[in-house]
């Protein structure tokens, strides 16, 4: 894993309502905007830029079905990421 992935992962990490989002989906086998939404207390299009964060850092999946959207933790990034923070140890 780069630098570049690494260092974007954790800047999208370090903001208060992105890391909520993904302590909240990794509760869940999958969690939607609508929950985020409920959850963080921010509208809409605020929880919508944090989540196009999430997903261009790697951290979430973001599958659309129909009007549906579905948000899940990207294991083998997450693993990665473990790995990486271990090495340091």
């Amino acid at each position: 894993m780069d630098a570049v992935t690494i260092e974007k992962a954790a800047n999208a990490i370090a903001d208060k309502h992105r890391l909520s989002i993904i302590l909240a989906a990794s509760r869940q086998s999958a969690i939607q905007c609508c929950e985020i939404t409920e959850l963080t207390g921010l509208s809409q299009p605020t929880v919508s830029h944090h989540i196009k964060i999430l997903v261009d850092s790697g951290l979430l999946i973001y599958d659309k079905t129909g009007r549906n959207v579905q948000l899940t933790i990207n294991k083998e990034m997450m693993k990665h990421l473990s790995s990486f923070f271990g090495q340091l140890s």
